[in-house]
Order: structure tokens, then C-alpha cells, then sequence
């Protein structure tokens, strides 16, 4: 299980290649770790862009999300769930920010695009609820995005 989560980390570390702030976090909760990151999406590569079929611009942020199931004396297991991702500003405008599943070998991700404006803190909230479980799982991050 330990590719698992080198493949994820490979995939985090393809989309943040390059030099800009970011937040990366993750969140255990029941059993599961949420694995989250936002960041703006032109500072994904023209190709890497391309190939998640994603708009590269200086005011639309990405949010990527994984769920991975704790398993003892393992690094876990990928899941697919049903996710709900809503973002606050500081004027307390909320917006639901709709993800896609995308999966790769042994890694299930769910990307989502937003717009932002220059020096823009969001407040991200997650709900997932893995298949085949009925608790929903909650995390969440603060990002502050500079598009200039």
C-alpha cells in the first residue's frame, strides 16, 4: 500500500512543481485521512493542464482532494466517496464548488476549480462520504490567493 500513497504524493508533487505558496493539509477523521491542497491553476504546467482537462488562469484556484482508508500497518487504501466542497470569503459569500472524479492506477482523486481575486481568502469546506460507509467525513483549509 505504500505505492498508493507515493502515487498520490507523486501526483501532489507534479501539480505543486513549481515555485508559489500553497496550503497542504490533511485531516484524519473516523477511520479515513482527507487529503487536501488549493492552489491557483496557472501555475500548473501547459501539459499537466492539459492533461486533467483544467484552465489555466491567474484567478481560478483548484482544490484537490483524496480519501484514503486507515489501514494498520500500511500506508491506507485510496477510496472513491461522494464529495461536497463549499468555499467562504472574508465578505461571507459561500460557493459550492463542483469536483471530478479522476482515477489513475491506484489513486482516486476529486478536483475542483474556482475563481478567486487577488489576495482572496477562502475558507474551504469538504464533506465526503466514502462508498460503502454512511458517516460523512468533514475537513477543511484556509487559503489567501495572490493573482498579480
Amino acid at each position: 500500500m505504500r505505492s498508493m500513497k507515493l502515487i498520490f504524493l507523486s501526483l501532489v508533487a507534479l501539480l505543486l512543481a513549481s515555485n508559489f505558496a500553497t496550503a497542504e493539509n490533511s485531516t484524519k477523521a473516523d477511520g479515513y485521512t482527507i487529503h487536501h491542497n488549493a492552489f491557483l491553476s496557472n501555475e500548473l504546467s501547459p501539459e499537466m493542464a492539459s492533461r486533467y482537462n483544467i484552465r489555466r488562469s491567474p484567478n481560478r484556484a483548484i482544490i484537490n482532494i483524496s480519501i484514503i482508508k486507515d489501514v494498520p500497518g500500511t500506508t491506507g487504501t485510496p477510496v472513491t466517496a461522494k464529495v461536497k466542497v463549499t468555499a467562504k470569503n472574508l465578505r461571507g459569500q459561500i460557493r459550492t464548488i463542483p469536483v471530478r472524479e479522476i482515477k489513475e492506477q491506484n489513486a482516486v482523486y476529486y478536483i475542483g476549480e474556482f475563481l478567486v481575486e487577488n489576495q482572496e481568502t477562502a475558507t474551504i469546506s469538504i464533506e465526503a462520504v466514502p462508498s460503502g460507509d454512511n458517516k460523512t467525513l468533514h475537513a477543511s483549509l484556509k487559503q489567501q490567493f495572490f493573482t498579480r
